[in-house]
């Protein structure tokens, strides 16, 4: 008696949960004690509609700058060092040249690399008309711990992006080495999404050159940048560089270091994008402008110059602004980038596909269809092969899909289209346990074992083959999940949660309701009744 009890127990509570999450569902709000409950099951880009993105990532070119930027920390080092250096980027974006501007800083130079930047392999040093150059560029290994820091980040900024823009589920993954797949369900404006997402927000700070005339060879190491619409120089008109400014191929300075960024309007009352540095942005932020008063410094967001003051005086503190031709969403929109952190590569859309509503709810009623069919055909062969205990193979099978949506809701699992799939499967293997057990009982009631001794029998048999098909579909889905996309996900999901419903309701709940037939009624009048295990013959 008392096993009853606890294994009623176990099942109400079950049922009660089962309830709970599933009611969700159908209520416009929540009243405010029921904040324990979980949230609607999600419906997948599939069901609900959205838009779907692979995008490509421009590893090289992040790898190049930030060895740039570390050749700007060396550069300062060896000068606090005593070592005065001119610093050249090699033409293959992989390799620096420091050319000492005494001969005898070149062993100093190597010394400090191997001391404080192991990170450097220190190559070989080139005689030249300018004198020696020291080669360096970044050790191997070390080079593919960034380019995986890389997509990581480019991963996490992404993430903050979308839930920034207000996404709900959004699924993004890595794909390959260079690529990422997004896909954001119930999005509407697509355009808007696609500029927050794929803009890179790369924000740079450049020394503007005023040694290159217009139509001349530039300079090694500079580049011709254009003007945004409306960007004001002091010392050059966008006319006079045919809308453009020849900066430094080498920023001074990066967005890495913006610690905040946040919509402001600047003393035109123009909207603009209020910025501040980390503790090492704005120290590297003041020594920068100290070195520039009186020249000119040129913001540059995704390779567009967006203002290009000349420095008055040292900065401090750590605060600076970017001014522009925006719209007050645009300022917006760009400090939501800027302050989830810049894109450290480069992105492309290689792949977009867009869903729309209606051929979600297409798919969902489909899906509905198809489980309506299935199940009513499930249920009408164990009603007449089985009688009554069809009846209650067909209850266990209502119960299992009841507990596989409440525990899509309970765990935060979105619904796709494939994971209807894994819901109409589940249908299916649910009873397949009670045909095990069924058959098991109806060989024992042939051999002349009483009822209470068959049922008993039965499931003690039938649960060692119940248990390792059951264990071996659940592997196959944990490798599912692991290795698969998000479609694939969607259906390892379900159909582990449909594996794992249907072992707890015809091992447990199934014989939990035999025990109470038993107990109801008298083992000595059970006799060999067909209605419990089907005729014996």
């Amino acid at each position: 008696m008392r096993s009853l009890r606890w294994r009623c127990c176990v099942t109400l509570l079950a049922a009660f949960l089962c309830v709970a999450c599933i009611s969700v569902n159908f209520l416009p709000s929540l009243p405010s004690w029921a904040a324990w409950l979980p949230s609607p099951i999600h419906l997948g880009l599939d069901l609900r509609g959205g838009i779907h993105l692979t995008l490509g990532a421009d590893v090289d070119q992040a790898v190049s700058q930030s060895l740039s930027l570390l050749g700007q920390d060396i550069r300062s080092s060896a000068n606090d060092a005593g070592i005065r250096t001119r610093l050249l980027r090699h033409a293959d974006g992989r390799t620096l040249e420091f050319v000492p501007l005494k001969h005898e800083g070149i062993e100093p130079l190597s010394n400090l690399l191997r001391d404080r930047f192991g990170q450097m392999a220190v190559g070989s040093v080139i005689s030249s008309g300018s004198g020696e150059k020291l080669l360096v560029s970044f050790r191997p290994e070390w080079e593919k711990q960034l380019r995986e820091r890389i997509m990581d980040q480019t991963v996490r900024t992404l993430r903050g992006r979308i839930d920034a823009f207000g996404v709900a589920e959004p699924d993004i993954r890595l794909q390959g080495d260079d690529q990422i797949q997004i896909q954001l369900p119930g999005v509407t404006d697509t355009a808007r999404a696609l500029q927050l997402i794929g803009r890179t927000a790369q924000l740079t700070f450049h020394r503007v050159r005023h040694d290159a005339a217009p139509g001349a060879v530039m300079p090694p190491g500079t580049a011709w940048y254009p003007l945004a619409t409306g960007t004001l120089s002091r010392r050059a008109s966008a006319e006079d560089f045919s809308g453009g400014l020849v900066l430094d191929r080498a920023p001074l300075l990066s967005g890495q270091d913006i610690v905040d960024a946040r919509p402001a309007f600047d003393e035109r009352n123009q909207p603009c994008v209020s910025l501040q540095f980390s503790a090492r942005g704005a120290e590297q932020f003041e020594r920068i402008t100290g070195e520039l008063i009186h020249q000119q410094f040129a913001i540059v967001l995704d390779g567009v110059v967006q203002s290009a003051p000349v420095i008055q005086q040292k900065i401090s503190g750590g605060k600076a602004s970017i001014t522009g031709s925006f719209t007050t969403e645009e300022a917006q929109d760009l400090a939501v980038v800027l302050r989830s952190g810049s894109l450290p590569a480069k992105v492309s859309v290689l792949e977009e596909r867009t869903v729309g509503p209606s051929l979600g709810a297409d798919s969902i009623r489909a899906g509905l269809v198809a489980g309506a069919v299935g199940s009513l055909g499930v249920m009408l062969v164990m009603q007449l092969t089985y009688g009554l205990s069809g009846l209650l193979a067909n209850f266990m099978l209502v119960f299992t899909i009841s507990l596989l949506f409440a525990g899509l809701g309970l765990f935060g699992a979105t619904l796709t289209l494939p994971g209807i799939a894994g819901v109409v499967l589940t249908i299916g293997m649910s009873v397949d346990a009670n045909v095990l057990i069924f058959e098991r009982i109806r060989e024992e009631i042939g051999r002349g074992l009483s009822t209470p001794r068959a049922i008993d029998a039965g499931f003690k048999e039938a649960q060692s083959s119940i248990l390792d098909s059951n264990l071996t579909t659940l592997l196959t889905a944990a490798v599912l999940y692991q290795f698969g996309t998000g479609p694939v996900r969607g259906f390892a999901v379900t159909l582990a949660l449909g594996i794992l419903a249907s072992m707890f309701t015809a091992i447990f709940v199934s014989r939990l309701l035999f025990d109470i037939w038993i107990r109801k009624n008298n083992a000595a009048r059970c006799g060999l009744s067909p209605h419990i295990a089907g005729a014996a013959r």
